[in-house]
């Protein structure tokens, strides 16, 4: 759910040969952008001779949607995320993993070892996972930031200075959670409370943005956006001034996975992809370089310890608790989409 495409991520051009799936040395990925970059690239074809050609999504519906459209032909391996592995699971897109030549499964935390999304990890490798808060510049918003409600308090200051993702999942469930409901719940009148409440936000909203919001919060711009973990570890690091924060009454936290399409052109190359991304030693240096938090055991250790020390990449088991993973909202989706079709296009 990292959501930005950094300095060094490959974004293959859309006259990228994607469609032609590539023979057996080439690999064609759909990620998010901060999960590969050129080291991984290059050291992955230095070991295996094939070369990996990388396209760029910025949120699961994108993802979907072009895999149905026959993206998954074109595709090797995709990145849900946990909810979208459960979905894509119900419309038999995905192949199922053979255990026999993934390793690393019993090294996984104990969350990992049969989430919910995906039981017994039939269809997908966790990669990795963080948290979605609010990031918020410190020298001009003096009172810290401790909730969504902030949002609504503070509308007057906000407006035209803040920005949501652009994720119905994400911005539907921090409004959800802000009522105290779950954020994946499948009650019509619970859903449609949400979109009420975030409509009267909307006024204030300078934009619904997965990545256009970085460069703009650094330099004062922006004095609040609703981010990512990883994107808001990022952006303190640019703008000492800027804070990330989980909201006090519970925020989303979030896994992304590895998976192959049913229609994969290459599986061997996947699964080599897979093997070696995983390792602990090359997933340590790759998740250091990314701050990305690992739900490996044996990666976590070899993490340097300011990372593994860091309550904004991986949050106390306090914070944790409050959190919520989303979830398949199954026929619910619909009326989600509906309502942020409504909330976007006004």
């Amino acid at each position: 759910c990292a959501r930005n495409i950094g300095s060094g991520s490959t974004d293959a051009s859309p006259a990228s040969p994607a469609s032609s799936g590539g023979g057996d040395n080439t690999l064609h990925v759909y990620s998010w952008s901060t999960y590969i970059d050129d080291d991984l690239l290059k050291s992955f074809e230095q070991e295996t001779g094939i070369k990996v050609v990388a396209d760029i999504y910025d949120s699961n519906e994108t993802m979907l949607a072009k895999i149905q459209a026959g993206g998954g032909k074109q595709y090797s391996i995709i990145y849900p995320s946990d909810y979208m592995v459960g979905q894509m699971v119900e419309l038999n897109l995905l192949s199922p993993i053979d255990k026999a030549r993934v390793s690393g499964y019993d090294d996984l935390l104990e969350q990992w070892q049969s989430p919910s999304y995906d039981v017994d990890n039939k269809n997908s490798v966790p990669y990795t996972w963080g948290t979605t808060g609010l990031v918020y510049n410190t020298e001009v918003l003096t009172k810290p930031v401790t909730d969504w409600s902030y949002l609504w308090d503070n509308k007057k200051q906000l407006s035209g200075k803040m920005t949501l993702l652009n994720d119905v999942r994400e911005a539907m469930g921090f409004t959800l959670k802000s009522l105290g409901f779950s954020n994946s719940t499948k009650d019509p009148k619970q859903i449609e409370a949400a979109y009420k409440k975030l409509a009267q936000l909307k006024p204030a909203i300078s934009s619904f943005t997965t990545d256009g919001w970085r460069d703009q919060i650094v330099v004062g711009d922006l004095l609040l956006s609703h981010a990512y973990s990883v994107d808001g570890i990022d952006v303190m690091a640019s703008n000492p001034k800027l804070q990330y924060i989980i909201p006090a009454s519970g925020a989303t936290v979030w896994t992304d996975a590895i998976v192959i399409p049913k229609d994969a052109p290459n599986v061997d190359a996947a699964y080599k992809w897979i093997e070696y991304s995983i390792n602990p030693e090359t997933a340590s240096q790759t998740l250091s370089r990314l701050k990305l938090a690992t739900p490996n055991r044996k990666t976590l250790e070899l993490l340097p310890k300011e990372l593994r020390e860091n309550p904004a990449l991986i949050p106390p088991d306090a914070v944790l608790k409050k959190c919520e993973v989303l979830a398949n909202v199954d026929t619910a989706t619909d009326l989600y989409d509906r309502y942020w079709t409504q909330l976007t296009s006004a």
